[in-house]
């Protein structure tokens, strides 16, 4: 097997691998991109795992990639939110592993951390297997995976919603939003629903979180009022497609991708969480229609 080929094959574990440790789809094809690099370059006569070892490439890539754009974050106008990706699953855990709400979770960690909960939450990885991945002892991944696992835990959303539900709730909400009806948002949402907006200060967005169901009602009514992005609510089109593994909504409007929208239902089925990702820089990967698999990889364990 030539070397493309066996980098080929493993592809898009590489790009999953790094999107879900660096939160962004350039930032993570900058680092397969890297990856084959130095793979193009390496004495492959003395690898007896590509796999493993690309793995290793790309995982420290990657987290060398997120510490050099941790003090950007930390200056980012108004709230960070992941870059939105296209999906194609068909695992109910595999999609819950690239989801916003998970994403979002995953920043609050360190690189490391957040390496070894990806590697071994995602794709099942041993904990032998991640040491050598990142480079570390297998004592310091144990101890990196308890900590990234209890801190996950303790924030992650506890309720996953069915693909139906999440469908019914995204369609509902597009017509209610759409059409300026406030007492079907009211109904659609928690009492205390938090609607994050990220407008990277290329687009007006609110710069602090919005909380509550009637201020989140009121600002998702206000579209059907007035343009939006210099769109009129007239010539906006919205289409409901798969974001992160759940069902989401990709608006546009004069020939380009304005904004998505992505939701956290609760077990009674009303959303608490809205991720609304609007800086165009972000939206490079939904305009470009391109579709990630992000099913766990065939012979990983997979969680």
């Amino acid at each position: 097997m030539t070397a493309e080929q066996a980098f080929r094959e493993h592809r898009n574990l590489l790009f999953s691998v790094a999107y879900r440790v660096l939160g962004t789809a350039t930032d993570a094809e900058d680092a397969v991109q890297d990856a084959w690099l130095k793979w193009s370059a390496a004495d492959r006569s003395q690898v007896a795992d590509p796999k493993a070892y690309l793995v290793r490439i790309v995982s420290n890539l990657a987290m060398d990639r997120l510490r050099s754009v941790a003090r950007r974050r930390e200056t980012y106008v108004g709230p960070w939110l992941p870059e939105p990706i296209l999906t194609d699953t068909r695992d109910t855990d595999a999609a819950e592993s690239v989801s916003m709400a998970l994403l979002v979770v995953l920043e609050t960690l360190s690189p490391l951390e957040r390496a070894v909960f990806v590697l071994k939450e995602a794709f099942g990885f041993s904990h032998a297997e991640i040491a050598a991945a990142v480079e570390r002892s297998e004592d310091t991944v144990r101890q990196a995976a308890h900590r990234a696992r209890a801190h996950v835990r303790a924030r992650r959303p506890r309720f996953q919603a069915d693909r139906a539900r999440q469908r019914q709730v995204a369609d509902t909400f597009f017509a209610a939003a759409t059409g300026g009806d406030i007492n079907t948002l009211m109904n659609l949402l928690a009492p205390d629903v938090t609607l994050w907006t990220d407008g990277g200060g290329k687009v007006r967005q609110a710069m602090r979180p919005v909380v509550g169901r009637d201020r989140v009602a009121t600002w998702f009514a206000g579209l059907a009022d007035r343009p939006y992005q210099g769109v009129l609510p007239a010539d906006m089109t919205a289409e409901v497609v798969e974001l992160n593994g759940g069902t989401g909504i990709v608006f546009g409007g004069g020939g380009r991708v304005i904004a998505t929208v992505t939701f956290d239902l609760a077990e009674d089925g009303r959303i608490t969480a809205i991720h609304n990702v609007a800086n165009p820089d972000k939206l490079g990967a939904v305009t470009a229609r391109t579709v990630h698999r992000v099913d766990a990889p065939a012979g990983s364990a997979g969680r």
